[in-house]
């Protein structure tokens, strides 16, 4: 069926034509994995996928729920002719107003003629639905009297869903309109007229260069973050107008001692103080924050980028906005050793700004981040920042079956008496990730509570190991701890991991055995945090 649903749109398209003040050109075409092409050079699933029952915020049916494709697994034939048959072109009547963001897809598995099973979002269910990102349409708006159209095939061995569009009366007769009056204004040129559009169309620009940008979800729903953009401009801002007096004063110091050996050399003077403020970015994946930097007066940006295309699509970002060509450099063109990312931007020079990456999109905390932030320390010039400066972990005592029940293998009811629980169990992680806890199905039994504090700027203020008492607000058994964290830019610019607009995910600790709680009980949770890794067990 056809779905709105604006988590599936704020991870597969982006949204904005602006971030924090940077334009990105109408050149640029961000897709993600799930909409590449069947000609790209990489396999790459042309679907993700959702349990659309859990998705936050819900979604929308725009069409009813319509069959693609039957397969017959006992005839060899027929699978064998799905590699070669061209693709099935579908038209499906919509059935409600909305924005068509995707199109999700589910199996029923006949066994024989009276037993089959369903993986419909419907459905109690094991599996997650297909989901395919609806991209390139000039109007994602659709209404009732409107077809989707698709193409649908198997010719790769991977389901495929391709060229949607939209057909409707309204659209075929705007489009008539619109060739009917370009027809005519051909039509109706004067000579004079003739020869002013000739004349424009060789003096005029040639094409911009289309460029393409394939990012990961994670990265496209970080385009779409608009208040981390705009907290990330605000606290640099504000770190590099701290620095500007002390720049200003040394290079008023420099211009003196010029003046005094040689009054009629200016240009020594123009170099100091033209020195720019040297901004790191080792953020992992694509990111705008080094552009952004780059408008905040003199700043030398350094973005890590690794991928060719991403190089490309900052560069046109750059152009687009009017930047220098040299005012952004990649730094792992200058770095020998790309394990060593960490190092002055020169022998001379330190960096005013370096942003790492704390958290994983997982809800995982960075491994080795506390190594990083402590080199990252001893390359900043006096009044420097890193970014977050520091880190709070917060979590709460739930109650969710549903968590424990995709954490291990329950007793022998679902697996028709076999004991299988002790084996399959021996392989479950302590820790479920990419969660989204405002929609997991559970019972907050308490509030949440700081549990830890990482703080990269002053390490002597961390928590690696401390107890945390948590007051009991509604009686019920804990069986898990799901948690998240407040990154600070500074004391007053805060990003939250499990806000609306978040690119991250939440993390739980699921126990092993649940503890019945009532309300009014303290518990006490024993919080270790060791070579970035967190270990969280309760005490009564």
């Amino acid at each position: 069926m056809a779905v709105e649903c604006a988590e599936i749109r704020r991870h597969h398209r982006v949204g904005t034509k602006d971030v924090a003040g940077i334009c990105l050109p109408a050149n640029v075409k961000f897709q993600s994995p799930a909409c590449s092409s069947i000609d790209t050079e990489e396999t790459i699933e042309p679907y993700t996928t959702e349990k659309m029952s859990r998705v936050p915020g819900g979604y929308l049916a725009l069409t009813e729920c319509f069959e693609i494709m039957t397969v017959d697994f006992n005839n060899l034939q027929e699978l064998k002719s799905l590699a070669t048959k061209k693709p099935r072109k579908i038209g499906i009547p919509v059935i409600k107003e909305g924005i068509l963001d995707a199109i999700v897809v589910w199996f029923v598995l006949q066994l024989d003629d009276e037993h089959s099973l369903s993986t419909s979002p419907s459905e109690e269910t094991c599996w997650e639905q297909a989901v395919y990102p609806v991209h390139n349409l000039a109007d994602y708006w659709i209404k009732p009297g409107d077809h989707v159209m698709m193409e649908v095939s198997c010719q790769d061995c991977y389901l495929r869903i391709q060229n949607i569009s939209v057909f409707g009366l309204e659209r075929e007769v705007d489009a008539r309109k619109n060739f009917t009056k370009d027809k005519d204004l051909l039509s109706l040129g004067s000579e004079a007229e003739l020869c002013s559009a000739l004349a424009n169309l060789q003096t005029g620009k040639p094409d911009a260069v289309e460029q393409t940008c394939i990012l990961e979800s994670t990265e496209i729903a970080l385009l779409n973050n608009n208040l981390y953009h705009e907290g990330f401009k605000m606290a640099m801002r504000k770190v590099l107008s701290s620095l500007t007096p002390e720049k200003l004063c040394q290079a008023m110091d420099t211009q003196c001692e010029n003046e005094m050996s040689c009054g009629s050399e200016e240009s020594n003077s123009e170099e100091s103080i033209l020195e720019p403020f040297y901004v790191l970015d080792v953020s992992e994946g694509f990111s705008v924050l080094p552009i952004i930097a780059g408008t905040l007066g003199q700043v030398k940006p350094y973005s890590s980028v690794e991928k060719d295309q991403h190089r490309t699509t900052l560069d046109l970002i750059s152009e687009a906005n009017h930047f220098p060509k040299e005012t952004l450099e990649f730094w792992l063109r200058h770095v020998e050793d790309e394990s060593a990312v960490l190092q002055r931007p020169k022998s001379d020079k330190l960096w005013s700004i370096i942003i790492l990456d704390v958290i994983e999109p997982s809800g995982l905390i960075q491994q080795e981040i506390m190594e990083k932030a402590a080199i990252s320390r001893c390359l900043l010039q006096s009044g420097g920042k890193i970014f977050p400066q520091y880190v709070l972990m917060f979590g709460l005592l739930v109650e969710s079956q549903t968590l424990v029940e995709e954490s291990a293998v329950q007793g022998t009811e679902r697996t028709l008496g076999l004991n299988i629980a002790p084996f399959i169990n021996q392989f479950q992680v302590p820790i479920r990730v990419f969660l989204d806890l405002s929609s997991l199905p559970c019972i907050p039994l308490s509030k949440p509570v700081e549990l830890l504090r990482l703080d990269l700027m002053t390490p002597y203020l961390n928590t690696s190991n401390r107890e945390v008492k948590v007051h009991i607000c509604k009686s019920g058994q804990v069986t898990a701890i799901p948690f998240w964290y407040h990154m600070y830019l500074d004391d007053e610019i805060r990003l939250d991991t499990s806000s609306e607009a978040s690119h991250w995910k939440q993390a739980a600790v699921v126990l092993d055995n649940p503890i019945q709680v009532e309300m009014g009980e303290e518990l006490v949770l024993s919080v270790q945090h060791h070579k970035s890794n967190v270990s969280i067990t309760v005490k009564r």
